[in-house]
């Protein structure tokens, strides 16, 4: 069956981006059948998804969800230009919308060419509201040949414009260079690459270029050696301009300038195709293809991102009076996100997240309704309410960026795993002049090192670090190795910029048996202390040894302990702990529910030998005293409101925290505590660390880390100025100056 030829075309108007597609056909549709426009609309929504609105008889009007199916949503997609649906929502979920309800009742078969086709009650009768109207959610891959159109303002011709690719074309001075940043600008139109003309081009064009591309800005070039090469060059250029405001999140977002002439070759007034040259982020400074010597530095001195499961997305944090803090959603839009993305080094955004939707953070809420043009150098130059009152960590805004293609993912690949997302982690090295896949050796492999493979390969979290993978398929030999000794620090956007022994291999165990695994996943836990609980619960307990036997067994008094006598006294510093789960998946225990261990003194079991270190710190830094906490009891205590608890430890039960869920260890229970019977009155650092092997992946391991000053007399014990993660760490250290 000949399928309906879609013409889209996308329009920003207040942020948002309308896709309007004209129904038309190779072949006549039926006698009678209605012609109509369709487009998505709606607030906070991806160009693939919204509500669907119809445009008849020189209105636009919604569609109700009474008998909606997946069925009307595919033939919606299709209409639109996308290959298939992948889901429909009923109720209104991207806002009520105006004017009309066109149809209700749509029943349709999947195979008709447009809406239109579909049977229902007929256009205008409905006895449905806009509290029903109806959405779908669209594949995001495209129908090959697909066209856009523009109609605008001031020229209301249809223009059938195909653009199906944007790319740079680097002279060949450039494309050694990683990543390309800098060519002719060349759209891919009917199966052919073809130039822009540079008539009338503007800055502002070149700065979206730069943006889609992950570029944060734009520079100049030398435009003699772009002449020179014009004039050796074919030309074949594209038959229109462009005009584009800045804020676009790409050329397709743009609207169409003057229709160039065809004339031969003759048909660009200057004779020169588009060139731009971007100014590559500080993270991604350019670099010879066999090696990438910067490192992801996510570090920014007011703006920062966290809990993304890939470069250039996370929850948007802002620092603050020494304190980093979120910013709520309200009024936040891709002009605001793409103000950061640009600020940190990416390009323009993809896409303005909410609702909390990369994790909850922690601390104050610092901005709210923000308002940016879109070419402010920082998110603290645009407008924005300091009040966050009625906001919640449940609205944190986040963001996705455009990135450069860096070409990561051709060098590391995963290799006899189950699915794409997991696997034997093989690099391709160079060994005695030619390209070689290899094995990574498994000697010091962790959480942290597979979290970088994950990120390099685009696979989002790792959830688990495997340092033996001989029960995958594939015949992998011992001196297939080549690379060992990886450590990294979690920051690195390729496992190469990780510290390694180079090429002077180490791997006592082989490389077959023992080579490195990984498995990835897109969502993670994060956990998070409740600082106020730690600071309002501390206290000191002069405790006899005869009642600390059970502890003492599970090493959680200090090393003096040993010589005590059973009616001698310990002194314990006693709290309370809260830990939350801020992520976006639950927290597990790594080992499985038959490899816990059983401590028969206190009669349970324990998940993990480590949950948590507990230390006293000297103002210098060094350690005093220690205690540590191990997760016998991992359970989710009370979650937030709506949230079921999911994991309890009675009659050896699944340990865990749900997400948005805390567990409570109270002050009164053994080993919650750091043993400081040997301490001298002073001035101390209170610290306590969770996850501190790192045994569990989490999204963010920055804010595991709680600080608090702590002054002892002798007889009491006073705690204050707790904080968490860096923020902790730069507060500790000007206050030990």
């Amino acid at each position: 069956m000949p399928l309906l030829c879609p013409i889209m075309y996308q329009l920003a108007i207040l942020l948002s981006v309308w896709v309007v597609c004209q129904a038309q056909s190779d072949t006549q549709l039926a006698p009678g059948t209605p012609v109509i426009q369709l487009r998505l609309a709606g607030d906070k929504r991806k160009h693939y998804e919204g509500r669907v609105e119809v445009y008849y008889s020189g209105e636009w009007g919604t569609v109700c969800d009474d008998d909606f199916s997946i069925q009307a949503a595919n033939v919606v997609c299709r209409e639109l230009g996308y290959v298939e649906a992948v889901s429909w929502s009923p109720s209104s979920k991207y806002g009520k919308g105006e004017g009309r309800i066109w149809l209700d009742n749509v029943h349709c078969t999947g195979r008709e060419v447009t809406l239109a086709q579909c049977e229902s009650n007929g256009f205008g009768v409905s006895d449905c509201k806009h509290s029903e109207d109806v959405g779908v959610v669209c594949s995001q891959r495209r129908i090959p040949g697909f066209k856009f159109i523009s109609t605008l303002a001031n020229n209301m011709q249809s223009l059938n414009v195909q653009v199906e690719e944007v790319r740079f074309r680097a002279i060949s001075s450039q494309r050694k260079r990683i990543p390309i940043s800098e060519g002719y600008v060349e759209v891919k139109d009917g199966g052919k690459w073809r130039q822009i003309c540079d008539h009338e081009w503007t800055d502002m064009n070149s700065h979206v270029i730069c943006g889609m591309f992950g570029f944060p800005g734009e520079k100049g070039y030398n435009l003699k050696v772009y002449k020179l090469l014009a004039k050796r060059r074919k030309k074949n250029y594209w038959g229109f301009g462009v005009n584009c405001t800045g804020n676009e999140a790409s050329l397709h977002e743009c609207k169409l300038g003057h229709k160039v002439e065809l004339k031969g070759n003759s048909t660009c007034e200057k004779g020169m195709p588009v060139v731009v040259s971007c100014v590559p982020g500080r993270a991604f400074a350019p670099s010879h293809a066999q090696g990438f010597s910067k490192a992801y530095r996510v570090e920014q001195p007011l703006v920062r991102l966290r809990g993304g499961a890939h470069i250039g997305e996370g929850r948007v944090e802002v620092l603050k009076n020494a304190e980093w803090g979120t910013v709520c959603d309200d009024s936040w839009d891709l002009k605001a996100a793409t103000v950061v993305c640009r600020e940190l080094g990416f390009g323009s955004a993809k896409e303005a997240l909410v609702g909390g939707k990369l994790g909850q953070g922690i601390g104050p809420v610092h901005m709210n309704e923000v308002q940016c043009s879109g070419f402010e150098k920082s998110l603290t130059d645009c407008h924005f309410n300091r009040n966050a009152l009625g906001c919640s960590h449940e609205e944190d805004a986040g963001v996705r960026c455009h990135v450069p293609d860096m070409g990561f993912q051709k060098r590391l690949r995963l290799s006899g795993g189950r699915n794409p997302t997991e696997g034997r982690v093989e690099v391709l090295a160079e060994r005695n002049g030619s390209w070689v896949w290899g094995t990574v050796c498994s000697d010091s492999w962790g959480t942290i090192e597979a979290t970088v493979v994950c990120r390099q390969l685009g696979l989002g979290f790792a959830s688990n670090a495997f340092q033996e993978t001989w029960y995958w398929p594939g015949d992998v030999s011992a001196d297939a190795v080549v690379m060992s000794g990886v450590r990294c620090s979690g920051t690195e956007m390729t496992l190469t910029q990780c510290l390694h022994h180079g090429k002077h291999l180490q791997c006592p165990k082989g490389g077959g048996r023992f080579a490195a695994g990984v498995s990835c996943s897109e969502s993670a836990p994060d956990l998070v202390l409740n600082a106020p609980v730690v600071e309002q619960t501390t206290y000191l307990e002069d405790r006899p040894m005869y009642a600390l036997q059970c502890a003492h067994e599970e090493n959680c008094l200090s090393s003096s302990a040993a010589a005590a006598t059973t009616s001698s006294y310990r002194r314990l510093l006693r709290f309370s702990s809260q830990i939350h789960n801020n992520g976006q998946s639950d927290f597990r225990p790594r080992a499985a529910h038959h490899s816990w261990i059983w401590h028969e003194c206190h009669r349970h079991y324990h998940s993990m030998e480590v949950f948590t270190h507990y230390d006293l710190l000297s103002l210098n830094g060094t350690k005093v005293a220690e205690g540590h906490k191990a997760s016998f009891c991992l359970e989710d205590t009370q979650c937030d409101e709506g949230i079921g608890k999911r994991y309890e430890c009675a009659n050896f039960g699944q340990q865990g925290i749900t997400v948005g869920c805390w567990d409570t260890y109270r002050h009164d229970i053994d080993c919650q505590w750091i043993d400081v019977t040997d301490i001298v009155p002073g001035d101390y650092i209170f610290q306590v660390v969770i996850n501190p092997n790192y045994e569990v992946a989490e999204s963010d391991y920055t804010n595991n880390v709680l600080k608090c000053r702590c002054r002892y007399d002798g007889h009491r014990i006073w705690m204050y100025n707790c904080n968490i993660g860096k923020t902790a760490k730069r507060e500790m250290t000007k206050l030990s100056t």
